[in-house]
């Protein structure tokens, strides 16, 4: 099963498409802040969040409950993709059904790989995959920049590390992040 969740209009042939909006006519009419989902354990080979995480928990202990019913019903080695806005763009800041920034760091936070490595470290990172019971690894992360920033560096007129730095440092450079997981099962496997 590959589950597309919170599709919008943006449906996928051959997936699930999951939403809590009637009017868009998802095959499955589902609130995702609505614990625990309707899926089997371990039945998504595959799901999509696009546009959709930055929307749920506004609540912490809801946003922590998403993460581990998204954890729960992926099988060993499932990917997930997410796509958001990048939180310093106006596209994030400007909608008012944005509950929080949804971050590679932040998502980093979910792999007991990465927990482990930090307390042995000593460093402060929260072990969120420890204390969730949750395991995912962190494969991929592309920025998409955002014009002017776009096509000065497609044009070489700045480099990877000045597109690093002004992402850093000012809005409105990188639109949207995808990040790729990789569910990671028995936890800490």
């Amino acid at each position: 099963m590959r589950l597309n969740l919170g599709c919008g209009n943006r449906k996928r042939e051959g997936w699930v498409n999951v939403d809590v909006a009637p009017e868009c006519r998802p095959d499955e009419l589902v609130d995702l802040e609505s614990l625990p989902w309707p899926w089997p354990d371990d039945s998504a080979d595959e799901v999509v969040l696009c546009h959709v995480l930055e929307h749920l928990g506004a609540e912490t202990r809801v946003y922590l409950g998403v993460l581990k019913e998204l954890w729960r019903v992926c099988k060993a080695g499932a990917k997930v993709t997410v796509v958001v806005p990048h939180p310093r763009h106006d596209h994030f800041l400007n909608d008012p059904t944005h509950v929080r920034p949804v971050t590679p760091q932040g998502l980093e936070l979910l792999s007991q790989e990465r927990n482990r490595e930090w307390a042995r470290e000593g460093a402060a990172n929260t072990p969120l995959g420890l204390h969730l019971g949750v395991d995912f690894r962190l494969e991929s992360v592309h920025f998409n920049p955002d014009e002017p920033w776009r096509g000065r560096f497609r044009r070489g007129e700045i480099t990877a590390a000045d597109l690093n730095e002004a992402m850093r440092l000012y809005n409105n450079v990188i639109s949207e992040i995808t990040m790729v997981l990789r569910a990671v099962k028995p936890p800490g496997g």
